[in-house]
């Protein structure tokens, strides 16, 4: 019995993995502008329900620490466009 509850276990773990991610990316939308200052990025993803815990600059781009369902995550921004260029979950 331990082994078929220990192969279920191993078997759905990276699908829920899987499962998670996907939830996670389409929570940031990147072909929507989210602002081009720190400040507008923030206030977009507060009104979208991120709980928005800091703003950076990091290699010329707006760096944004945020907390959404229980995942947080670093949003990158382009200042020029606006436009999420990379999104980054942590476990």
């Amino acid at each position: 019995m331990r082994i078929l509850i220990l192969t279920v276990a191993l078997i759905a773990s990276p699908l829920l993995a899987l499962a998670r991610d996907d939830a996670c990316k389409a929570m940031v939308d990147p072909t929507v502008a989210l602002g081009r200052t720190g400040e507008e990025v923030a206030a977009s993803l507060t009104a979208t329900g991120f709980e928005v815990r800091k703003t950076d600059t990091e290699d010329g781009e707006i760096e944004v620490y945020d907390v959404k369902n229980k995942v947080m995550a670093e949003i990158y921004v382009s200042p020029e466009t606006g436009l999420p260029t990379k999104v980054k979950f942590e476990d």
